[in-house]
């Protein structure tokens, strides 16, 4: 069984977070995301729409993935490389190079992001039209 690693905010999911899960999954049998906390996306002076709970519920409906994990901090990777005895570990190749230190614990991929969308564009047009939502 190969077990594939990834992290993430995940804030206002869209299609590119999906594409990337999926191809994600493809690579091995079993798909642990690590998403993000409240506490560290301050620290990343991050401003998720979303709490971590929420954001993390989201995840867990995904079909591609199998287990959510919280990211507390950056140091946190070669030990859950390690505790998950994880054989791939994947990001979006906007960080590209980034994580190569970690090919000593397991293979490094990097997929292409989905062009046209980001987490970034969805928050800038609903600003640009100055759309309101109730996140309750």
């Amino acid at each position: 069984m190969k077990t594939v690693l990834t992290y993430g905010t995940f804030d206002l999911l869209h299609y590119g977070h999906i594409n990337l899960l999926q191809r994600a999954k493809a690579l091995g049998d079993y798909l642990i995301v690590a998403c993000s906390t409240d506490e560290f996306n301050e620290i990343k002076n991050k401003h998720s729409f979303y709490n971590y709970e929420n954001r993390k519920r989201v995840l867990e409906a995904i079909k591609y993935v199998d287990l959510v994990i919280p990211e507390n901090n950056w140091e946190q990777k070669r030990d859950d490389i390690k505790k998950y005895n994880v054989d791939i570990f994947v990001m979006g190749d906007d960080w590209q190079n980034k994580f190569d230190e970690l090919s000593d614990l397991c293979e490094v991929i990097y997929l292409p992001r989905t062009p046209d969308i980001s987490t970034t564009i969805v928050k800038s047009y609903l600003n640009e039209k100055d759309i309101t939502v109730n996140k309750s």
